[in-house]
């Protein structure tokens, strides 16, 4: 992916750095266009530039993966995507893709995993309210959408990292991505990584990362399967006949044309976490944060589908990172406004950063000791500068603006667990167990901002059909991706976006692919 900015990794994703380092800016957000995404009639299309089967907006991992089935069930199949290239925000990720049930990785690295146990994991750490029907689905198809992943070229490495990070280095290709082996899941569900991470050769995290390896290998098995793709083309409007969806108006370099799509339109074009309008309306919580994915998060293909009476799920919701090293944070204390420590700090880092800005305003402090720092930086090769260091847990208290004495109850707390090889306040793993010792640094994490997308969109069936308010399908339009309200309903883990994507993808692509031709 060419681009002059700088860019960072967050949650296995990639944000923007305008100029070099220091913290990242708000990503710039698309200026949206002021075009209404009310629906064409057909009767007003005096001329049809183009005709396909399946019309897919958008080619990130939800659009090729959709492609590539549609044309596997005999469809002609037209892409068309606003930017200038494949990939979208699916390119820019760590490439982790979450599958279990025994796949062979899992059964390689000796882990023991069931279908059953994904379904009861996920259930637990997607919710409030998880879509139960997609989760059956998905967890009794991660077998074979493993050996489909394959055979589109997708290579993994049977070898199990086990180290706290956002992304494994090259040459790992298993990890614990949502916090299987932490609480309070652990104790629930027998704890199975299944993160699974395409193989990428010279990775480098938060440079050049999997993500784009697991798009160059479904957009060459697209191209071989023949689908065309057009670029620098943008959906702007649906095309209806009645209550079924024939085609779109597309815009491409100013010229406005529209396309017949015979069989449906497949919507796949990203979130809305970057149109601040939406931010506002839906989910306010996470305005004034980066923006991670593109600038094509705008939404409209959201909006296309409401303009058409779909039904949306979850728009409040989002993923948000932690802002900082997770290999310091299991170290470390995480602590809120008030001094008190507000959640195991050694589940997975997504997680932490949804209950820091959901449930605590973003007013948060990191403590911990020298020991600490160093064995983060010699895992994560770079040392993070604290704001105030001292012997003193009262001199920090007064700098953080806690009450006398709460700080150091909370450290004496802590530590006497520690000894003893227990959490009994957050429960973390004895592995992260240690007392922490002076002299201490604290981090300010107080409204710094963190990289965000949104998890909410189009309500869909199993099958990929987008469903209207009362639940009945949408002739002609399907839907998957970030423009969906897929597997992570509330809750998230890494590699639930590109598992979702391509899994989902693919069923709205066969859908619409084996749909009945309109006249």
């Amino acid at each position: 992916m060419a681009t002059a900015e700088k860019e960072a990794e967050v949650d296995g994703e990639r944000c923007y750095f305008v100029g070099g380092g220091g913290r990242p800016h708000p990503a710039r957000a698309r200026h949206m266009s002021a075009a209404s995404t009310a629906p064409v009639p057909a009767s007003q299309v005096g001329h049809w530039a183009a005709e396909t089967d399946v019309l897919i907006a958008g080619n990130g991992c939800a659009g090729a993966s959709a492609s590539i089935e549609a044309a596997a069930a005999g469809a002609r199949v037209l892409v068309v995507d606003a930017a200038g290239g494949w990939g979208g925000a699916s390119a820019m990720s760590g490439g982790e893709i979450y599958l279990g049930g025994g796949t062979p990785v899992q059964k390689a690295c000796g882990v023991e995993d069931t279908p059953d146990a994904m379904y009861a994991f996920l259930k637990l750490a997607t919710g409030p309210d998880p879509a139960e029907d997609k989760l059956a689905v998905y967890c009794e198809g991660s077998l074979e959408h493993f050996d489909w992943l394959v055979r589109c070229g997708v290579t993994f490495v049977p070898k199990l990292w086990t180290e706290p990070s956002w992304e494994a280095p090259t040459g790992y290709g298993l990890m614990y991505t949502g916090g299987e082996n932490a609480h309070p899941f652990a104790d629930l569900v027998p704890p199975a990584p299944r993160g699974h991470i395409v193989h990428m050769e010279d990775k480098r995290p938060g440079e050049r990362s999997a993500g784009w390896m697991l798009m160059k290998h479904l957009v060459a098995t697209a191209e071989r399967a023949g689908v065309e793709v057009r670029y620098n083309t943008r959906t702007e409007r649906l095309v209806v006949d009645g209550e079924r969806v024939v085609g779109a108006e597309v815009v491409s370099f100013g010229e406005r044309h529209f396309v017949r799509a015979r069989r449906g339109v497949v919507l796949a074009a990203g979130g809305f976490a970057a149109n601040p309008a939406m931010l506002a309306q839906h989910a306010p919580r996470l305005a004034g944060n980066f923006l991670v994915g593109t600038d094509g998060d705008d939404g409209r293909g959201i909006r296309m589908g409401q303009a058409v009476g779909a039904a949306v799920r979850h728009m409040d919701a989002g993923q948000t990172s932690f802002p900082t090293d997770p290999a310091l944070l299991y170290r470390s204390l995480l602590l809120d406004a008030r001094g008190h420590r507000f959640v195991n700090e050694d589940t997975y880092p997504g997680r932490v950063g949804q209950t820091a800005l959901f449930k605590q305003d973003r007013k948060t402090f990191l403590l911990y000791d020298e020991t600490a720092s160093e064995e983060a930086a010699r895992l994560s090769g770079y040392a993070v500068q604290p704001t105030w260091v001292s012997d003193d847990l009262g001199e920090l208290a007064k700098e953080m603006g806690v009450a006398p004495g709460v700080l150091a109850g909370t450290v004496a707390t802590y530590n006497a667990g520690a000894e003893r090889g227990e959490d009994p306040e957050c429960h973390k793993a004895a592995r992260w167990l240690r007392p922490l010792a002076p002299p201490y640094g604290v981090l300010d994490l107080r409204d710094a901002p963190c990289g965000v997308f949104t998890t909410g969109g189009l309500h869909t069936s199993p099958r990929g059909e987008v469903l209207g308010l009362e639940g009945d399908p949408i002739p002609g339009l399907f839907a998957a991706g970030r423009t969906t309200s897929g597997i992570p309903s509330w809750g998230y883990c890494s590699g639930t976006s590109l598992g979702d994507g391509t899994f989902f993808g693919r069923r709205a692509g066969r859908r619409a692919g084996r749909s009945a031709a309109t006249a």
